[in-house]
């Protein structure tokens, strides 16, 4: 690989013996200037490996041109070798300030110069492979999240799917529900992580239901007392089997398994939380699974009208529901429809 070496001096005479020990160090192509101007206009346009510059020019002087070449993105850490006159400490710190890599005082030591020439076209060369190492290792980190969030997914399918082997419902009111609540959480004004991350963890809300006995599961009438208190169980299953997870998903589910039949009253279960003591995510899913489940059919009752069901959720705002997300979910009620439409009954045989 051939090295670029710009090398800007308004004397032609130090351009002429640059140049000539530029190329007898081999794979290197010398490019002059003797306008300090143009010089750094194809820096800033050009991949270069090293720039040797001139302190004392007309126009633009040294110190001026390195801070612009370094002002100019992707050329900050280019080699910079500063040539002066002047071997006062004060003009050698303002050099070293700029950003200047090394410097050499005029008369120049033809030997001196071409070791360090060759030394910074090296540390030049290391930075660019270290430069690489690191993009690589960021695209191989960005693959490995990809692929952990993927089966993250997976897993969060597949414990929705062996609740829903147990429950009645269909995995179309999943999917619903999931998108209800990031809706929900969008017209909350939550960040686009809490939105991505509720629609994940949504469909386990009611994964606890696994433990729940199929003659108390399965009953097409109404639960007596005792069984209530049974049925009730399974938001405190969910959270057991959900809680204890290095993953942010997982950890929301449990949340969510434990907390979405709290009501706002605090007349809910299981800890009779109230209002805002609730979290957030488990106002969303209450308000989301129950708008689902009434508009939907079930073996063991037709479905709701929405109008009907509309004023039953907008009835429960401050008892049952969080106020805000009633009042956000029909402020967005075209939206709500369309997620109705696009994920109907069908949608859980696909």
């Amino acid at each position: 690989m051939t090295n670029q070496v710009l090398i800007v001096d308004d004397a032609e005479i130090n351009l002429i013996l640059f140049e000539a020990l530029i190329r007898r160090m081999g794979d290197c192509e010398p490019i002059k200037f003797t306008d300090a101007v143009q010089g750094l206009a194809w820096a800033q346009t050009h991949d270069v490996d090293l720039v040797i510059v001139d302190y004392m020019m007309p126009g633009l002087h040294g110190i001026d041109f390195i801070h612009q070449l370094r002002a100019t993105k992707g050329r900050e850490d280019v080699p910079v070798l500063m040539i002066t006159a002047n071997d006062q400490k004060q003009v050698l710190y303002r050099a070293l300030d700029a950003g200047a890599t090394d410097f050499l005082t005029k008369p120049v030591d033809k030997v001196e110069f071409m070791a360090r020439v060759n030394n910074m076209l090296q540390l030049g060369a290391s930075r660019k492979v270290l430069a690489n190492r690191a993009t690589w290792l960021a695209e191989e980190v960005r693959k490995a999240t990809v692929e952990i969030v993927q089966r993250e997914r997976e897993t969060v399918v597949r414990l929705s799917k062996a609740a829903e082997y147990r429950d009645p419902e269909t995995g179309a009111h999943i999917l619903r529900m999931a998108h209800y609540s990031e809706l929900i959480a969008k017209g909350l004004g939550l960040s686009l992580a809490e939105q991505e991350l509720l629609l994940e963890a949504a469909p386990m809300h009611d994964i606890g239901k696994v433990g729940i006995a199929d003659h108390i599961l399965l009953k097409p009438g109404r639960l007596t007392a005792d069984e209530f208190e049974i049925m009730k169980q399974h938001s405190t299953f969910g959270y057991e089997i959900l809680r204890g997870s290095a993953s942010r998903v997982l950890q929301a589910g449990a949340e969510i398994a434990r907390a979405h039949h709290e009501k706002f009253d605090g007349s809910g279960y299981p800890n009779g939380l109230v209002g805002e003591a609730i979290p957030i995510f488990s106002r969303i899913v209450a308000v989301a699974d129950v708008f689902d489940a009434l508009t939907s059919e079930r073996p063991y009752k037709k479905a709701w009208s929405l109008e009907r069901a509309a004023e039953h959720i907008k009835a429960s705002a401050g008892i049952h529901f969080d106020p805000e997300c009633v009042n956000t979910l029909f402020s967005h009620w075209e939206e709500a429809l369309e997620i109705r439409h696009r994920f109907g009954e069908a949608a859980s045989h696909n």
